[in-house]
């Protein structure tokens, strides 16, 4: 076992082996449907807090070729389909966690050459006696490998966009991993299955597209992995059994993220620690700050403080989200930062009537801490002056809330 190539299954074990664990396995029957074919380009993305992770650490478990993982899936779902033992540790797989590069460097340059070498020593050495082209040139080298073996690569990538989040105004470094990422992957014969998954999808970058032959599986439309986006209704309601936990309560508090054709999504590491904890409570700020909400909410965009003051009201908001970047800086329009709220967790997306909502009291609570901290004062009065209003809105309760801040809307 390598760090980077076929690392094994000690990061998913741990998962499994937690005192909660939801079984999604039946996300690998969908990629193996995947795998070597035209649809071999996957980006999911999901806020933080939503298992991307633990999904990615799956992956990487099921396909490496190095260690047997029969023993760990066989007792959950995916052992039951057709494709469990025709992809089981059939491949080379090469993990990629960005923002550990992305940590460690201190421009793109400096990263993708780290990336570049950290693969390179791991190939050199399980396959020391090939000939090679140019041991100092990735694809090359990687291809040379896949030449021999005639064993595709699974490519699986975590926290892929690390860079447009934490260098939001580094365009020149943007591009520079684009074109990185687009010649390692893009039409390369070696690579069997390209998973990626981080907060924000990949289309659209400015006018660079260097990444288009993904398909995006988002939070404005996760398509057929919506069941694997969070915890199911069905999921919460087992859980709450084994808990003792009021499952109404749960609902109030985590409930809200509804994609066509599933149930109900709820966010998984909320209802894992309520459970843990046994006591229902916000758990987003011990991932996620209220001053990043803030920060958007406060932009001095027409109709943005009028739409958060109507979701602060339980009401849904018609948005239109094809105008979005997919980064955290470019914004046009309103739409385009609620938008990217959605990706954020703090709005859910209702794809067929293209409207946003908050979804729960746990979010709901979030938004007061960040209107009160955004000088928008009267709405910052009207929540602070009444518990019974800021029970509403934690409840989504509409018409109360509506009457307590009217003097703003």
């Amino acid at each position: 076992m390598g760090i980077y190539i076929n690392p094994g299954y000690k990061r998913f074990q741990e998962a499994v082996s937690s005192e909660i664990y939801i079984d999604k396995t039946e996300l690998i029957a969908y990629t193996n449907q995947c795998v070597n074919t035209e649809q071999k380009y996957i980006c999911v993305s999901r806020p933080r807090r939503f298992g991307k992770s633990i999904a990615a650490n799956m992956l990487a478990a099921y396909y490496g070729c190095k260690v047997s993982s029969d023993e760990l899936f066989y007792d959950y779902k995916i052992a039951a389909k057709d494709s469990y033992h025709q992809h089981l540790n059939q491949y080379n797989v090469i993990f990629l966690n960005m923002q550990e590069f992305l940590s460690n460097s201190a421009n793109m340059t400096e990263m993708t050459d780290l990336i570049k070498r950290s693969i390179l020593w791991e190939l050199l050495e399980e396959w020391p006696d090939f000939r090679y082209f140019d041991q100092h040139n990735l694809v090359r080298t990687l291809n040379d490998v896949f030449h021999n073996t005639q064993v595709p690569f699974i490519f699986i990538i975590d926290e892929w966009d690390c860079i447009f989040r934490e260098k939001k105004n580094h365009f020149e470094e943007q591009k520079e991993y684009l074109d990185f990422l687009r010649l390692l992957l893009k039409d390369q014969a070696y690579v069997g299955l390209a998973y990626m998954t981080g907060i924000l999808p990949v289309k659209k970058y400015g006018t660079h597209s260097a990444l288009n032959m993904f398909d995006e599986y988002s939070m404005t439309n996760p398509g057929p992995l919506a069941e694997f986006s969070g915890f199911t209704e069905t999921e919460v309601r087992n859980l709450c059994e084994v808990y003792h936990m009021d499952f109404d309560e749960a609902e109030r508090w985590y409930d809200g993220y509804c994609f066509d054709g599933t149930e109900h999504i709820y966010s998984p590491r909320s209802v894992v620690r309520a459970m843990m904890n046994h006591r229902y409570d916000s758990y987003w700020n011990q991932t996620e700050s209220f001053e990043a909400l803030r920060t958007y909410i406060v932009m001095n965009f027409d109709g943005l403080k009028d739409a958060v003051t109507r979701l602060l009201a339980g009401e849904r908001v018609g948005i239109d989200t094809e105008s979005f970047s997919n980064d955290m800086n470019t914004f046009h329009v309103a739409d385009d930062v609620l938008t990217l709220l959605i990706h954020l967790g703090y709005l859910a997306y209702d794809f067929i009537r293209k409207e946003v909502y908050i979804p729960n009291s746990e979010v709901a609570g979030a938004f007061t801490a960040a209107v009160r901290a955004s000088g928008w004062n009267k709405v910052a009065k009207a929540i602070e002056n009444s518990d019974r209003l800021l029970q509403a809105v934690w409840s989504q309760d509409e018409t109360s809330v509506a009457a307590g801040i009217e003097e703003v809307i």
